[in-house]
């Protein structure tokens, strides 16, 4: 079994990590970014409030993101282990985390702010889900679908410095938490996408 938390700062390849992670061992792979968007995109009142906060690059408050969480663990394809990412973000939340289950690994991928910085401002989105960056794709077309593409409302500059400095105060401290129970592992995030995981298997294991 393997129960399993992503760390990093916005931009520092969580996404692109835990999809590897999950195909790789098997788990579910639980982001409550993509569990907000969706009620976003289906306007449920959960979604409306979520927004609010979320467009000012603001951390949506831990007693919605915590229920979120519970219920989704609670499933059946989670028995045999989940990867979190972008979970928990606080210490609060990782102190409820800890009532519900016992974590095995956490991973800690490092990257420099600036180049989250170049990374998220030049990033582009299909409704299908493609994502796209304008230094190695110009288009404004999803190659997937021909669906038209986007910038996250959250994408721009001043929202991208704001989320890190969010998370600089808040979230953190969590390496220090989980430092401290002897399950944190950090990896280098400034290099390519395989190099990164090549380090996540090192710790992981096969």
């Amino acid at each position: 079994m393997r129960k399993i938390i992503l760390l990093g700062a916005p931009g520092a390849g969580k996404g692109s990590q835990a999809a590897k992670i999950s195909e790789y061992y098997r788990i579910p792979h639980i982001s409550t970014g993509d569990a907000f968007r969706s009620n976003i995109a289906r306007g449920t009142e959960i979604g409306k409030y979520a927004k609010t906060f979320i467009d000012k690059g603001l951390l949506v408050p831990d007693d919605v993101t915590v229920k979120i969480v519970t219920e989704r663990i609670a499933e059946d394809d989670c028995k045999n282990g989940f990867l979190l990412d972008g979970f928990p973000r606080s210490i609060p939340q990782a102190e409820a985390l800890s009532q519900l289950t016992q974590i095995d690994a956490v991973i800690d991928i490092q990257v420099d702010f600036s180049l989250v910085i170049k990374r998220l401002s030049g990033r582009r989105m299909c409704s299908c889900g493609g994502v796209y960056h304008i230094s190695t794709y110009q288009k404004g077309e999803c190659e997937k679908c021909g669906g038209k593409l986007y910038i996250r409302d959250d994408d721009n500059e001043e929202s991208i410095k704001k989320r890190l400095e969010v998370y600089a105060q808040t979230t953190a401290p969590l390496t220090e938490y989980y430092e401290k129970q002897g399950i944190l592992y950090k990896v280098g995030g400034n290099d390519t996408i395989e190099d990164t995981f090549r380090e996540v298997k090192a710790v992981l294991g096969e």
